[in-house]
This record gives C-alpha cells, structure tokens and sequence, in this order.
C-alpha cells in the first residue's frame, strides 16, 4: 500500500499540503457477484487496505449485487469475517481487523438482492447510486459480461453526467478465443466507450510487473542492453504447484494455453519487450504493447509444447493425475502445460526467441521473467584454468517473493584465474516497508482516478489471443499431448523446444 501512496504523492510535488495522497473520488463501487468469493477474498480486502491508507472518500459506498437471499447486515457479518481471515494471514504485523476502519466501512456497504438479467434489479441499483460517480465491476461468469452491460445501458446507468463517471471493470477471462474476443469488445462498445471499460488482469497489480517499465526506462545501465545486440533469449515461467482443484469443470474446456498465455503470459511478454512510450499516459503505453503483440511471429507447430500432468508427489504430498482428478474425462487431452517459442519481427527483437512456460502441479509455485545476455567472448580467458563463463542472467521474481537477481562471473579468490557465478539480490521486503495486499489495491485505485495504464484496451485484448490462435485452430486431436509426473519441471518435450536451439530452461523447483 504503501507504493500506491508514494505514486499519488509523486504526482503532486514535494512540499506542504500539496504532498498528501490523492485521494479517490466520492461514489459507488457496484460489485456484480458481491456475495461471491472474489469479493470476499480479495476485492473487499483490498478496500479495506485503501481505506487504511487514507484514501478513500467519505462518500465511498460499495454496493453489493447478487442472487442470494441476504440482508444488509448479514452481507456484512460475512464480509467482517472474511477481513478477520484476511488480516489473521498477514502475520505479526497486524494482530487484529482496525476497528476504527471497520466501523467506516460498515454502514457504506448495501445488498442488492436480483437476477442480473431483470430489470427491477438494475431499477433498485439506480435507486441507491443515484446520479454519483459510478464503477461497476463484474465479478461473475463471463457468460453475464455482456447481457449486465447491455441491461446497464438500458437502466441508464451508464450514461456519464457533466460531473459523474460511469466506469464497468470486467474480469477474465475476456473470450475464450479471437473471435469471440473480438465478439465481446464489438458487443461492449455499443454500450460503452472504449474510456469506460476497464479489462483486469490481476497479474497488472503487482509491484514486480510494474517495476519491469522502471527498471527498463528509469535506468540509463538497462535499456541500452535491451535489444538483439546484447541479449540472446528470454524466458518467461509462470508455474503452479496446484492442481486443477475443484476447476474441472472450468478447466476441462480451457487448458492452459486459454487459461494463462493470451492474458498473463502476453502481458509479462509485452512489458518486456515494448518500445518506451512517449510517457506513460495509458494509451501510450497500451500503443507500444500492442505492437509488440502485433509484431509476433506466426506460430508453427514446432514451436509449441502441450502436457499434462499425471500421477507424482508435490510437497511430499502424493497426487493423482489430470484425468484422475473429480470432473475430468478419463480420455481428456486437455493441456494443463505449454512451452511456446514466440518470436517478434521488429527491429529491435528480430532473432531473439522468447521462449514461455506455464502449467499445474510443477516443482514449485513461481513466475519471473529471465533475460538472458549473450556471452563475453572466451577468448581473453583461453590460456587460464577457466572453462567456461557462468551465463549474465537476470531474473524478475514476480511470485511467490518479488525482486529482482543478477547473475556475473566473478574472479574467486586465489593465486590463479578462476571465474565463479555469483548473484545480486534486490528484495521487495527488505528495501521497502511492503503493506500486505491482494493485487487488487492499485488496480482499484487506479480505476477510481481514472488511470486506465495498468488495464488491456481491445486491440490489446485481441493482439494477445491473435498470437496463440493458431494453437487453438490445430485442435486438440492433432497435437501430441506429453505426459510429465505431478511435482517435475515439466514435460520432456519441453526441454528439447530449447535444446535444438542448443539453450536450456532455469531450474523451477
């Protein structure tokens, strides 16, 4: 939290009243599927952490929309219990729920009883909201996206007043493929303005993704490096130790590639390997992420890898395998792991692959960002006991810890030349007082400010799932599905995507 205030301060100068935070405006925050576990686990504890950091308005309220039979006050005994859970998590430095900001909070909380798809419903809504300022996000199903806009637009509610917003946060996932991506904008748009619709990916709210614009363009030793002519390839790993849990259902007709590389994947891809916007307006920096997407190579075969996991041992826990798993199709060739190579036709990536990497039930639970640099030639170092140079490596630790590891070669003590690798670490945790938070406290800010950077635009959205279309045109009966033990790195077949372009993939676990 304490990095959403320092943003809002630098945005204002360095002296007097003008270096308090900015606080968000007055108005209600509509949560479609406020009685759900999104809401409770993290949407409500991350305005709960604004409102302990002061910036919230007194005219904040959040109005709670769902089926279930519940009052006021029983929405809000179990919203008081999830932040007790919530706070019980954070460990020492908070040993109980703030009263002071609970006693805030509570009464700017109301239940909306209703289907999402009858009007009386958005009739109560307009009652409550009034003419305000307005978000309205949608913490359902995907398959509601577009009938609770197109009832909004009918109710009027979001229709923009001289000194009102109106603003809608949709979830992923935003289609399951590019037509019916391109299906969703083209049915939103004829409600909304591209200005008013805010496309989440929670991966967008954490510190780590952030900082990658930072380290790039704050840093006069980086971005000269950033290109071709210094770096050999990227590897990019977003890797669970879960299964498919209770998701069967959900998980059966998406995969991996759906579930993860059009959203997370393409965004860690695109902040990488983006241009520097002219500032860091949103469309600026939506414009440079988009054309690096645009700009990837088709995808052939060759360059895909497909798994799933059997039966193994995670966390010296035995486990089943995918098709073992309650829910799923004992036949199921659904990939619960991909490894893709991407390679992007611009002037400054050209030649460079970036290989990517996510699945289920893997060594261990990580996602980072590797850049790999090209080796200093040997040639000074022919005549010494030096056989090889250790590789320069950098890592963006994104999950579970965040940081940022350097790795060089250094001289080890001693008469002779001997090289050895050794790494610089930068921690989250040691160099700043981190508040505990869900991902979702910037995001939600953000969107309250009117700081759309941080969201995907349509051509966004739809350069993303261009990229992996071809994937999902083969079927999943023409690809070959490689089986890899429940607790390993990954399937074999992904290790040889590497090893004919003579390179190997970081450890995981």
């Amino acid at each position: 939290m304490e990095n959403i205030i320092a943003s809002a301060v630098s945005q204002v100068g360095d002296s007097g009243t003008e270096n308090a935070p900015r606080r968000c405006p007055p108005g209600s925050f509509v949560i479609f599927g406020g009685g759900g576990d999104l809401t409770h686990r993290l949407l409500l504890p991350a305005i709960y952490n604004l409102a302990c950091a002061g910036l919230l308005d007194d005219g904040f309220s959040v109005v709670a929309v769902d089926r279930a039979d519940l009052t006021d006050a029983q929405l809000r005994q179990s919203m008081y219990v999830a932040l007790e859970n919530f706070v019980a998590r954070r460990g020492a430095e908070a040993v109980a729920l703030r009263a002071d900001i609970w006693d805030w909070l509570a009464p700017r909380i109301r239940y909306v009883r209703g289907d999402f798809e009858i009007g009386q419903t958005y009739q109560d809504i307009s009652t409550i909201v009034g003419d305000r300022n307005c978000i309205f996000y949608l913490a359902v199903a995907a398959l509601f996206f577009g009938p609770i806009v197109d009832r909004l637009g009918e109710a009027g509610l979001v229709r923009e007043g001289r000194n009102a917003f109106r603003r809608v946060i949709v979830e992923k996932p935003f289609g399951h493929d590019l037509p019916s991506a391109i299906a969703l904008n083209t049915r939103l748009l004829d409600t909304l303005t591209e200005q008013q619709i805010y496309r989440i990916d929670h991966y967008l709210g954490k510190e780590t993704v952030q900082n990658i614009l930072a380290l790039r363009f704050s840093n006069g030793f980086f971005e000269p490096l950033w290109n071709r002519q210094n770096i050999d390839h990227v590897q990019i790993t977003a890797a669970e130790t879960v299964g498919v849990e209770q998701r069967a259902r959900f998980y059966e007709g998406t995969g991996a590639v759906r579930d993860m590389v059009p959203n997370h994947v393409m965004q860690l891809l695109a902040m990488t390997a983006m241009e520097a916007p002219i500032s860091f307006d949103a469309d600026a920096v939506r414009n440079e992420k988009t054309k690096v997407l645009d700009a990837i190579h088709t995808l052939s075969p060759d360059d895909v890898v497909r798994g799933q996991y059997a039966a193994g041992t995670v966390g010296g826990t035995e486990v089943p395998g995918y098709r073992q798993e309650p829910g799923v199709d004992p036949h199921s060739l659904t990939e619960t792991y991909v490894a893709m190579k991407f390679q992007i036709d611009n002037w400054r990536w050209a030649g460079v692959p970036f290989y990517v990497r996510t699945g289920k039930r893997l060594a261990a639970r990580k996602t980072e960002i590797a850049i790999h640099f090209k080796s200093a030639p040997y040639a000074l170092f022919r005549d010494t006991p030096v056989d090889r140079l250790a590789p320069n490596i950098m890592v963006m630790h994104i999950q579970p810890t965040e940081g940022v590891t350097m790795q060089f070669s250094a001289k080890i003590p001693g008469p002779a030349v001997r090289l050895g690798g050794v790494r610089m670490k930068f921690d989250y945790a040691e160099w700043f007082s981190e508040g505990p938070s869900t991902g979702y406290e910037t995001l939600i800010y953000d969107c309250m400010i009117g700081d759309a950077t941080l969201f995907q635009r349509a051509d966004n959205i739809e350069a993303g799932w261009r990229a992996v279309q071809p994937v999902l045109d083969w079927g999943q009966d023409s690809q070959t599905l490689a089986l890899y033990t429940a607790g390993s790195e990954g399937p074999k077949a992904a290790d040889a995507l590497l090893a004919r372009d003579h390179r190997h993939w970081l450890k995981i676990g």
